[in-house]
């Protein structure tokens, strides 16, 4: 059955995951469920030096858990991640591929050291898992500056862009 399996990796907020699911089975055309039986321990792909975790490690973990082979599997976080090449990422992707994970850790505004905004970091956070999923489909960064897939590297970016497609990127998801 070709589905959306969303993962808790390490400790995450239940109600950040669980609000995810009916936008992106609405994004998508397919059911999403919370695998909470594939626990998934972050601590391996901690990278000392870094005091971060390594999102390419995480998504290796994922990739051998997929429930089914043709479905996609999104690994939810808290923690913060990076890629060798950046200080830091809001979420990767395997390029038409079926594993992405995403993480709230920069998308919440206490971090910053502004009062907590529940609604906006849901919000952020949509828009992330959305963009990390769509590249499992086969999209690639949009050059719409409103369209999910447009790219961010700064929250005040994510807060520009729509948590929808645009009409080229749903043209190419068949939709």
């Amino acid at each position: 059955m070709s589905a959306i399996f969303v993962v808790p990796i390490g400790p995450t907020p239940p109600e950040l995951i669980t609000n995810l699911l009916l936008p992106l089975e609405q994004a998508f055309g397919l059911p999403a469920q919370i695998e909470h039986r594939l626990q998934i321990d972050p601590g391996p792909a901690f990278d000392e030096s870094r005091n971060q975790y390594y999102s390419t490690r995480l998504i290796t973990f994922l990739l051998g858990r997929v429930p089914h082979p043709e479905g996609k599997i999104l690994g939810v976080s808290s923690k913060d991640l990076f890629v060798p090449v950046l200080t830091y990422v809001f979420g990767e992707a395997q390029l038409d591929g079926s594993a992405a994970v995403v993480s709230s850790y920069r998308l919440d505004d206490t971090l910053y050291g502004l009062p907590p905004n529940p609604s906006l970091l849901q919000d952020r956070l949509l828009k992330e898992a959305v963009h990390e999923l769509g590249h499992t489909f086969g999209l690639i960064h949009c050059f719409n500056q409103e369209c999910v897939m447009h790219s961010s590297s700064a929250v005040e970016e994510i807060d520009l862009k729509s948590s929808a497609f645009c009409r080229n990127c749903r043209s190419v998801l068949g939709k």
